[in-house]
């Protein structure tokens, strides 16, 4: 059975975009740049709601750059009671429907990991159902206050976290990787 990974990225006051930032809040980096050629060159099936693969797909469309290359052959996975098949990006493919039946059939399915970027509201409803089998949140370090929008981390159930690492790139931003605390 795969895992599902959820990675997050937002400012130290928990907002995942913001008016005037600019691309990963102004603070990109080597290792930054890095750590994301790695996590997105790995065997994995992209999990993303609507809104998400919408914004993607128009970017990568238009590019040819390695990036957009290889989320072009990841194979993807959509969210959506709205979408209907077939899908406009390469190797996109509908879930819709009830989202635990859904989600648990892909896990059961998959012989990788499943990794969801963005889509906050997806991201809510999966760890509020108890599907996220680690959450990694990348801090960048600012607060963005009036200028921030999408709340990341509102809406969300109590749930109990184990931290499970921690790393420092480009001696500023934190990733937090957290697994689901054991019941009890």
């Amino acid at each position: 059975m795969a895992g599902l990974i959820a990675d997050l990225f937002i400012s130290l006051d928990g907002f995942a975009a913001a008016d005037k930032a600019g691309p990963f809040f102004g603070y990109g980096g080597k290792e930054l740049d890095e750590w994301i050629r790695t996590e997105s060159t790995g065997p994995q099936v992209m999990v993303m709601g609507r809104v998400t693969y919408e914004l993607m797909a128009a970017m990568s469309a238009k590019t040819t750059d390695e990036a957009s290359t290889t989320m072009n052959k990841t194979p993807k996975v959509v969210v959506s009671n709205s979408l209907t098949e077939p899908l406009n990006w390469q190797n996109s493919r509908l879930l819709s429907g009830d989202l635990a039946t859904g989600m648990a059939a892909l896990k059961q399915e998959s012989r990788v990991p499943l990794r969801t970027i963005g889509s906050i509201s997806l991201l809510r409803s999966l760890t509020n159902l108890g599907l996220v089998d680690r959450l990694r949140l990348m801090v960048f370090p600012l607060t963005v206050g009036p200028d921030g929008h999408e709340p990341a981390l509102a809406g969300y159930l109590r749930t109990g976290l184990d931290l499970a690492g921690t790393t420092v790139l480009d001696s500023r931003i934190v990733l937090l990787e957290y697994r689901p605390a054991p019941a009890g």
